[in-house]
């Protein structure tokens, strides 16, 4: 019974340790508002795009990226 506990607390381990590595984050512009912000889910709206290649690893990374995109700046 050990053995198969330790293998499922092991499997899940491995799922989430994948889980927070393929995490992304993405440079999205409301279309209403013209603000550009971060998220961690990719758009499924119509009212929200990705702004450029705004596909990014971490939120550090997204947000510093956001403030050199001429759409996000140009407000």
């Amino acid at each position: 019974m050990r053995k198969f506990l330790l293998i499922g607390t092991l499997a899940f381990a491995v799922s989430a340790a994948q889980t927070a590595v393929a995490a992304e984050f993405y440079v999205v512009r409301d279309a209403t508002t013209k603000k550009c912000t971060v998220v961690d889910t990719k758009p499924t709206s119509t009212t929200t795009t990705i702004v450029e290649n705004g596909t990014f690893k971490t939120k550090t990374e997204a947000e510093t990226s956001m403030k050199t995109m001429k759409v996000c700046t140009s407000n």
